[in-house]
């Protein structure tokens, strides 16, 4: 979701701290696992949003941007048509990005998103085709 490495660093410390204050907090109600990746989550969505409203733009505007820096970040080894997938993720909507994201690049299961995202698996399942479908045309007319 975060795109640059420093930010990256700020968005995993806020989360350790936020869990080190909250664990107590845990019921046990879902996994572990599932409990600390929300939080993760939720870290990373205000994140981008608080350093977007600082710098006076849409959050989709930030993540442009960074997605246009990507190939002078040092961190990056892709190449344009990792680029262009990522422009291709940047024009859905925020769910969709959301649960494409973690279902592709994090390989996780619809149940997991499920917990994490407090959606159906019927609803994520459709987010997760219509996201893959614009995804295509995306690139499609770009290459």
């Amino acid at each position: 979701m975060v795109k640059d490495h420093d930010d990256t660093d700020d968005v995993l410390q806020n989360t350790f701290i936020k869990i080190y204050r909250n664990i107590k907090n845990f019921k046990g109600d879902s996994k572990l696992y599932t409990w600390l990746y929300r939080i993760a989550t939720n870290e990373a969505i205000t994140f981008i949003n608080k350093k977007a409203r600082r710098q006076g733009i849409s959050s989709r505007e930030l993540q442009e941007q960074t997605i246009n820096n990507l190939k002078s970040d040092v961190y990056f080894e892709g190449d344009q048509i990792q680029i262009t997938l990522q422009k291709a993720i940047n024009s859905l909507p925020d769910k969709q990005q959301q649960v494409f994201r973690m279902k592709y690049f994090e390989d996780h299961t619809y149940n997991d998103l499920s917990e994490i995202l407090d959606t159906s698996v019927g609803a994520l399942k459709s987010s997760y085709h219509i996201a893959t479908k614009k995804i295509t045309e995306f690139i499609k007319a770009k290459v």
